[in-house]
């Protein structure tokens, strides 16, 4: 099989300021306090991912999900280690990513798909399928500073699906909207993974893991702690404690535990 994605040895740290301006560092230098700390959001992370895998990234809020997933997109790069990727990816790994507020619904979908890839041609032959399924209406020719954030999810995930990629990666696709638009979001991810493309899909909600992926990468505090199988995965992170709680009550959840580093 081909390899989509490696991810070999991947570090990376960040540096915490405590002061803002040249006083105040000066003020805590003369007080003997610490004026900056570092610390690492991912720790040797290592694994190979196949073309048409499906991956649930698990972890609980912190440990480095997000910023492994920047890594994979190429936003940001690793303090150590290599990141290699094939093909196009696309995908939303935060609500209104790539947005400009002054500009209207049309014009970001143009600038959305250029940053994803996609040529103007492109865009041109996808428009009405990027404006169908946004279903922001007559707003889609305002500016999107006055969209609710529904309506920016809707617009930033309607440009990610309709990119013809190699890799589409889902973090938090479900943080906001209604019930019927998440459905519509699941829904149109099936068809994506079922059409041979690698999906990376977040998730805290155990339902949707095992409706989607087909393998569970778990991340704590920047280290992999579980890869393999789904249930196994799941239960490595006690979120099979509650069975209880129906997909729908998970998916609601999961939009409301919000994004972390």
């Amino acid at each position: 099989m081909t390899t989509s994605i490696e991810v070999e040895n991947v570090s990376k740290k960040f540096s915490m300021q405590y002061q803002r301006t040249l006083k105040q560092v000066a003020v805590a230098k003369l007080r003997g306090q610490r004026i900056k700390d570092s610390f690492w959001a991912l720790q040797d992370v290592s694994f190979q991912v196949q073309q048409g895998e499906a991956i649930g990234l698990m972890g609980l809020n912190g440990s480095g999900k997000s910023t492994l997933l920047k890594h994979i997109m190429g936003v940001m790069r690793p303090t150590s280690g290599t990141v290699r990727t094939r093909g196009r990816i696309s995908g939303l790994i935060a609500t209104g990513a790539g947005f400009h507020p002054q500009m209207t619904g049309t014009e970001n979908i143009y600038m959305n798909a250029a940053i994803l890839g996609m040529t103007k041609e492109e865009t041109d032959a996808k428009f009405d399928d990027i404006a169908g399924f946004a279903d922001v209406g007559e707003f889609l020719d305002t500016p999107v500073g006055n969209y609710s954030s529904g309506m920016f999810a809707r617009l930033g995930f309607s440009v990610a699906v309709n990119v013809d990629c190699d890799v589409f990666i889902a973090d938090e696709v479900l943080a906001v909207g209604d019930q019927p638009f998440k459905k519509k979001c699941m829904k149109r991810m099936e068809q994506i993974r079922d059409s041979g493309v690698t999906l990376f899909y977040v998730s805290h909600a155990a339902q949707s893991v095992r409706r989607m992926c087909t393998r569970v990468i778990v991340l704590e505090k920047g280290v992999v702690g579980f890869d393999g199988d789904v249930d196994e995965g799941i239960h490595y992170l006690h979120y099979d404690d509650s069975e209880d709680v129906d997909a729908e009550e998970e998916q609601t959840t999961d939009g409301e535990l919000g994004s972390e580093v």
